[in-house]
């Protein structure tokens, strides 16, 4: 059973243009070359157990993943050190693994089963004769045993009753053709669901979300609701984790549910005026959910959500106009036979004068999707931070307010503000934010709801779902502070009843990927030692290879789709026709302090626009990441700081039909851009580059998009550093030379 990744053993020796810029940086001596840092050996890139919770008394599968980035090969012998209580299944004798040191990431499997639940530490070890023993920890908590079922539905819920209604926002945007929005999890193992990469549509899912939350005494979830376009007939987005899961689902109307309206998109997510508001919108509310058995309503009122308040005044024209509307509002489910609507504003970090207009436009009360903490607070600080905030809304005094718990906060890249608030701790802020709730006045609706954030907003870091770092922590947290049912309860996993899993879709899409991580990461050092070198790309690899290889060492591989080797300007390139190189996100990509992107390029094409080289800015990161690539058919380097920000663009059109010098650099206060080694651009641009955890891709914007470059593209570097002008000067007479 112990097992490692097939990885492919052809070797090539790239040779030309690489040895020669290498070769000619070193005449600069110590500002362009250091000495090879002290080797690390073998490295251990994770040690996780393969489901995100484990049963004891159930055999549960462990996977090491290796590199060995040490001076030689190794004959590796691993094997685990476990506590009391756990047992190795498989293997029974560990035998050495030859492990070179241009292998790339190698798979170390093995099974073990706990006899009872509880934390248990699991070390592993690595023994290589000569070398210090490499040693990972990994602690699981097992839950407690229970005997298999083989059932054909998931078990009825058993709800607990708790002394207010308490809702959790919750994020549908898990759906089985967005594979790309799981990255934050594939980033953060220890957030796997414990549903895995489940596809929200799946009506089982639902029916294990609601059994979960209405036995740990969650009685309704807030779905954020998107629409797609304004003006007519509703259409709308991420929408069938509620149509498709929850409304199939055999606990609708168990679980209650309402809206929460993020009308904050540009054009598609709000109202075009007035009429589409009541054309359109309010008839669709009201038909398809405020109707629906398990809607939430308090004192027969609809209860609704809306994100963006002054975008809501926005579209409908100012603030009084705003005001009639919501008026209307009322009237329209009136009319439609509930005693009117209970609408809900949101505000996260107690700004007053937004609390003011809430008050004036007329709805019932205030609530956070989140709470915004800055600083990377310690859980401490997050959980005080949060209380005062709940305080200063409440003693403002115009607004009621619902009072919202934040678990956490990371944003969708890590950017910003970054904290996370333990089960234990979340407890005592979920006691202390109840007594506030409890203490307003009994008429108000902050005296009879409390908001939980978030149920599964995994990507951007608050969840409260079950998951492999916290288990059910944060559920029983909830259920021990709302709830006087008893404490002792069993937790159903899926695999306890035979049923799953529900991430077929994610895993068939990321099947490629995982299959090619050991090439992809295969050791090539043809570069040697050159000061900040991050990545080489050359793509002289043998035809048919799937990858192409980073020379640097650094195992940064990219995978070669839907694009083609041709003859470069020495040895191989790839022509750019709207395939690309992808190279998967690695923190090493993020250089912060400074950059260098170089690369040689052959077009034919004139006029090229917003035609992109190599690109590490995408949606939901505009302001993270750089680019290289071609707008208005002359060279243009992005750096941003804000959205789409430090555009630095060449003055003349990049010449056709012969190889182009490119190189883009940026020492932490100055963005400059060079042509056949001459500067022919620089702007002002202090602070550092935004960390990115996108993909970076090569020969285009992204995988089939519109945006990509036309021609010819050889040699990319990437450096963690300002190349000067000297140093670009001599890349380019170094390469020049070879020209055809």
């Amino acid at each position: 059973m112990l097992r490692f990744a097939h990885h492919v053993q052809r070797r090539f020796q790239p040779v030309g243009i690489s040895a020669l810029v290498a070769s000619s940086l070193a005449i600069l001596g110590a500002a362009s070359t250091v000495a090879a840092a002290a080797e690390p050996g073998l490295v251990v890139r994770s040690f996780l157990s393969d489901p995100p919770i484990c049963r004891a008394g159930r055999p549960v599968g462990l996977t090491a993943v290796v590199v060995n980035d040490g001076p030689a090969d190794a004959d590796v012998t691993a094997t685990l050190t476990l506590p009391p209580g756990v047992r190795l299944v498989a293997p029974d004798a560990p035998a050495p693994v030859h492990v070179s040191i241009t292998d790339g990431e190698r798979q170390l499997q093995f099974v073990v089963e706990a006899q009872a639940g509880g934390a248990a530490e699991i070390v592993l070890d690595l023994a290589t004769p000569g070398r210090p023993a490499v040693k990972q920890s990994l602690t699981i908590d097992f839950l407690p045993p229970v005997a298999a079922q083989k059932l054909d539905a998931v078990p009825p819920a058993e709800p607990v009753a708790t002394d207010m209604l308490v809702g959790a926002i919750h994020c549908p945007l898990w759906e089985a053709d967005r594979i790309d929005l799981w990255r934050g999890v594939l980033r953060h193992p220890e957030r796997m669901p414990a549903l895995g990469l489940y596809t929200q549509e799946n009506p089982q899912v639902a029916d294990w979300e609601a059994k979960w939350a209405l036995e740990h005494g969650i009685s309704f979830f807030v779905y954020c609701w998107y629409r797609n376009g304004e003006g007519g007939p509703v259409k709308t987005r991420f929408s069938r984790g509620l149509h498709d899961g929850y409304f199939k689902s055999q606990f609708a109307g168990t679980l209650k549910f309402a809206i929460l309206w993020e009308n904050n998109a540009d054009g598609i997510g709000g109202v075009a005026d007035e009429r589409d508001l009541f054309d359109n919108v309010v008839p669709y509310w009201i038909e398809n959910y405020f109707k629906h058995p398990g809607y939430l309503q308090v004192d027969g009122k609809p209860v609704l959500f809306i994100y963006e308040t002054d975008r809501f005044i926005q579209d409908l024209g100012g603030p009084e106009p705003a005001a009639r509307a919501i008026e209307r509002m009322r009237a329209a489910c009136q009319a439609a036979g509930f005693k009117g609507l209970t609408l809900l504003g949101e505000d996260r970090g107690f700004v007053p004068a937004k609390l003011d207009r809430m008050a004036a436009l007329g709805v019932d009360a205030s609530f956070a999707y989140c709470w915004h903490v800055a600083g990377n607070p310690t859980p401490d600080k997050a959980a005080a931070r949060q209380l005062e905030l709940i305080r200063a809304t409440r003693d403002r005094g115009v607004l009621p307010q619902v009072v919202t718990a934040s678990q956490g906060w990371t944003g969708w890249h890590d950017e910003g503000t970054v904290w996370s608030i333990p089960p234990q701790r979340f407890e005592q802020l979920l006691r202390d934010a109840k007594e506030i709730a409890l203490a307003s006045p009994k008429d108000q609706l902050g005296s009879r709801i409390f908001l939980l954030d978030n149920w599964n907003e995994w990507s951007e870091g608050h969840f409260i779902a079950p998951c492999r770092a916290h288990g059910f922590g944060y559920l029983d947290a909830v259920r021990t502070v709302f709830s006087s049912a008893p404490q002792g309860h069993v937790d159903l996993l899926p695999e306890d009843v035979g049923l799953g899993p529900y991430d077929a879709a994610a895993r068939a899409a990321l099947a490629r990927r995982e299959q090619r991580r050991p090439l992809l990461t295969r050791r090539l050092n043809v570069a040697g030692h050159q000061s900040g070198l991050v990545a080489w790309w050359n793509f002289d690899e043998p035809a048919g290879t799937p990858v192409a290889f980073d020379i640097s060492g650094n195992r940064l591989g990219g995978e070669m789709l839907g694009i083609e080797r041709v003859p470069g300007i020495v040895g191989s390139a790839i022509d750019c026709q709207g395939g690309v190189v992808l190279v998967p996100d690695d923190p090493r990509l993020s250089v912060e302090s400074g950059l260098t992107i170089d690369c040689w390029v052959r077009t034919e094409a004139a006029g090229q626009n917003d035609a992109w080289i190599v690109n590490r800015i995408q949606g939901g990161g505009l302001d993270t990441g750089f680019r290289l690539g071609m707008v208005a058919g002359r060279p243009c380097f992005a750096l941003p700081q804000t959205d789409w920000s430090h555009h630095l663009t060449g003055p003349d059109p990049l010449p056709l039909g012969r190889w182009v010098y490119l190189a883009a650099t940026f020492d932490g206060h100055t963005m400059r851009l060079y042509v056949d080694g001459a500067e022919v651009a620089s702007c002002d641009r202090p602070g550092r580059v935004n960390p990115s955890h996108f993909d970076l891709v090569i020969g285009s914007f992204s995988p089939e998009s519109r945006a990509h470059f036309t021609g010819l593209v050889d040699e990319v570097r990437l450096f963690s550093r300002g190349l000067s002008t000297a140093e670009v000067r001599i890349c380019w007479q170094a390469s020049a030379r070879n020209q055809p």
